[in-house]
């Protein structure tokens, strides 16, 4: 797949290799795993002549140092004599290199450093702290384990702590970047297909590459693909996570299962489960970032909060692969197919939301865009998007049909909101629909 979007990112990396020339720069790249961090930073800098990219494999420090030193050598045409077991003795070469030849270093997978020989950030820290001040180097630095870099470099007793001079999260793709994709793969795209490319893959780039490469460009396609036996997708959820959870990982993937399954509240997955979880949700929403709390827009109190898996592809994978894991187990793929297309309409209504929700972001036309409903649940209000400069405010209601939507009905839950709250009363007030039309 060729190279789509990131144009925010790569003029920000541009930005950062340019002010390198004058002072040493250090940048962590940040973003789930498989979202195209690697891809990104070498799209951004293929035109830089003195690059060099190290990638931190889970091998011995002796023979990583071999690998770096080769890269060495072919990029920068420098030899470099006898054996070099340490990281920080090539890390501390590069910086004094870079005070009379300026260098970008990407190194990729940081936090497996840890593995390897966990001195190496103590050593950076020395090191950087020493060099810094005349160096020319553009030093980025990315990984896939985002509690480990979070510990890295977010911990005030970590040694890298505070280091960086800068800090990129990649994100899935946005909806104007999944529609170009997609309509490059099949220009005849239907709605439900883009919808269907959403809910699977959330927009996380190798996803969706996965996906259009292998001639899934249709939401039946895309079904089986996700489904199928021998797919990647199914072993990619446990994959992807049990590395980040560790020994707990069972408790874990239980609550996001059941989260992805609709009970969302505290009260009733401790209900199910039998157990306290407070500090499970609490790693799950501040540790890890793959939860976050859904509660009705201007809510003071803890009250009334529903939690939401924030990654889509997580969201169905746990929803289906891994609550019916027995069935896959077995062989029954077609028959979980069956169980997919039955609930697929409801289960991307929600999504469809989402979808909305992701596209008002990207127009950057809001200050403010939420959900809305009262304590009995009697009332819900799909989208409330405010613009707090031009005092509007716009109260959606979301159907996957059109002809489904009662402006009416939005209008009496937009009542009973203001029943609650004063917000957005002397605002310009409309009352819309979105369907899949809207898309």
């Amino acid at each position: 797949m060729r190279f789509f979007g990131r144009k925010d990112e790569i003029a920000e990396l541009h930005s950062i290799r340019n002010l390198s020339l004058r002072t040493a720069r250090f940048t962590i790249v940040t973003g789930r795993r498989r979202s195209g961090k690697t891809s990104l930073l070498l799209k951004a800098y293929e035109d830089v002549e003195d690059l060099l990219y190290f990638f931190v494999a889970r091998k011995s420090e002796e023979e990583l140092c071999k690998d770096f030193v080769n890269e060495i050598k072919e990029k920068l045409q420098i030899p470099i004599l006898g054996d070099v077991s340490r990281f920080a003795d090539i890390f501390k070469y590069l910086l004094q290199l870079s005070k009379t030849r300026p260098l970008t270093i990407i190194i990729d997978e940081f936090q497996d450093f840890k593995r390897v020989n966990s001195s190496v950030f103590s050593d950076m820290q020395k090191i950087w702290d020493l060099n810094k001040q005349d160096a020319h180097v553009n030093l980025v630095v990315c990984g896939s384990i985002y509690s480990l870099m979070n510990i890295i470099f977010k911990n005030n007793k970590q040694p890298l702590y505070g280091r960086q001079t800068g800090e990129i999260k990649v994100t899935p793709f946005p909806p104007s970047v999944i529609k170009e994709i997609l309509c490059t793969y099949n220009p005849s795209y239907t709605n439900e297909d883009l919808l269907a490319l959403y809910s699977y893959t959330g927009g996380v780039a190798e996803y969706v590459e996965m996906m259009l490469d292998a001639g899934a460009n249709t939401k039946e396609l895309m079904t089986e693909k996700f489904i199928g036996k021998n797919s990647y997708f199914i072993y990619e959820g446990k994959n992807m996570l049990i590395e980040e959870f560790g020994k707990d990982y069972d408790r874990y993937f239980e609550i996001l299962q059941l989260i992805a399954s609709g009970y969302t509240t505290r009260s009733e997955i401790e209900g199910i489960m039998k157990v306290e979880l407070s500090g499970y949700l609490t790693k799950l929403e501040n540790d890890y970032c793959l939860i976050s709390r859904n509660m009705p827009m201007f809510q003071k109190t803890n009250r009334n909060i529903h939690y939401q898996i924030e990654d889509n592809f997580l969201r169905i994978w746990f929803r289906y692969v891994y609550r019916y894991n027995y069935m896959l187990e077995v062989g029954a793929n077609k028959k979980l197919k069956i169980i997919m297309d039955r609930d697929y309409t409801t289960y991307t209504g929600k999504v469809l939301e989402r979808y909305f929700k992701s596209k008002m972001i990207e127009s950057e036309l809001y200050t403010n865009i939420s959900s809305w409903w009262d304590r009995k649940g009697e009332n819900e209000i799909d989208i409330i998007a405010a613009d707090e400069i031009e005092q509007t405010v716009c109260f959606y209601e979301v159907k996957r049909q059109a002809k489904d939507v009662v402006i009416g009905i939005v209008k009496e839950k937009a009542e009973h909101f203001f029943q609650v709250t004063e917000k957005f009363k002397k605002y310009n007030i409309e009352f819309k629909g979105l369907s899949m039309e809207d898309m």
